[in-house]
């Protein structure tokens, strides 16, 4: 029965309920990254480069795959250097940690303006507080 109090207890402290909802929306946000790659900047470097598409990107390291071969069909026949997949990873990576970098920094920017806009110190205590504190420290004598 100890172990079932035990893991209710760990189970709705906030941190664990703060990184459920961090991997949800971690994952959410994963999504919309892969669609920004996928959909907005791959098209873009395609047009650049002249390649529509890098996950069939490879270099064959055997004679006998003919050029055009798809990456599939390649592996088939022989190894190849398939840089492709990997090359989108990266990329994908990189704007990923680019995109959480710059919410971070936000975020912090957030926080500070709102440390600047507290109060720096509590008021001074009024005469009559400060004569009743005289009293109650007079009277604990």
């Amino acid at each position: 029965m100890g172990f079932v109090k035990e893991f209710k207890e760990f189970a709705v402290k906030g941190n664990v309920i703060d990184l459920a909802v961090g991997v949800i929306i971690g994952g959410a946000f994963g999504k919309i990254i892969d669609s920004v790659i996928n959909d907005l900047i791959m098209p873009l470097v395609a047009k650049i480069i002249g390649s529509p598409d890098f996950s069939n990107a490879y270099i064959p390291l055997v004679d006998g795959i003919p050029p055009g071969t798809s990456l599939a069909d390649a592996k088939k026949i022989g190894p190849v250097f398939a840089y492709g997949n990997f090359l989108t990873v990266a990329i994908n990576f990189f704007l990923l940690a680019l995109a959480v970098f710059l919410m971070v920094k936000a975020i912090n920017r957030l926080k500070r303006k709102q440390e600047v806009a507290a109060p720096a110190a509590p008021p001074e205590p009024s005469s009559t507080d400060k004569l009743l504190m005289e009293i109650r420290d007079s009277l604990k004598k």
